[in-house]
């Protein structure tokens, strides 16, 4: 699987917010979808959290799939999801909130390539309400991917 985004911050995102990290990684280490998390460089100085998620819980076509989380002092944040593919292929999104010249500061990278962009509302920008808006649009995916493989399979 590639690696995460390059580690460039937007103009006006401020530092890492570790202690919004470290709330985050306890989160989802209690996730049953995560296998396990890591901070980059490491847990003193974070300025990325990734989630490996539980490859097992994917059908056989999708070989990883992990979260990256960077999120800032100024509330700002950028959270990716990539998932490879035994064909090679990647599907991917992001949700971001950062100053930029493209859309509204709150924006969704939709999927497959995280290209496209559309503006984004969410009902709140506190850490574990974006937490939870991601992880169920995650577990639909999830969903989504085993309803796809079943009629494969059947047809």
């Amino acid at each position: 699987m590639s690696q995460p985004p390059d580690d460039t911050t937007p103009a006006g995102t401020g530092p890492p917010d570790r202690q919004t990290l470290r709330l985050l990684d306890r989160h989802l280490t209690a996730d049953a979808l995560v296998a396990e998390t890591t901070f980059d460089p490491d847990s003193y100085e974070p300025r990325l959290l990734q989630a490996l998620l539980d490859a097992e819980r994917y059908p056989d076509s999708v070989t990883s799939a992990r979260l990256d989380i960077r999120w800032f002092t100024t509330g700002d944040f950028s959270v990716h999801y990539a998932e490879a593919h035994d064909d090679g292929g990647r599907w991917e999104c992001r949700w971001d909130r950062h100053p930029n010249a493209h859309n509204a500061r709150v924006h969704f990278h939709e999927p497959p390539s995280a290209t496209d962009v559309s503006d984004l509302e969410l009902q709140s920008c506190h850490p574990l309400d974006v937490y939870s808006t991601i992880l169920t649009a995650v577990e639909q995916r999830v969903a989504t991917l085993w309803e796809t493989a079943s009629e494969s399979s059947s047809s």
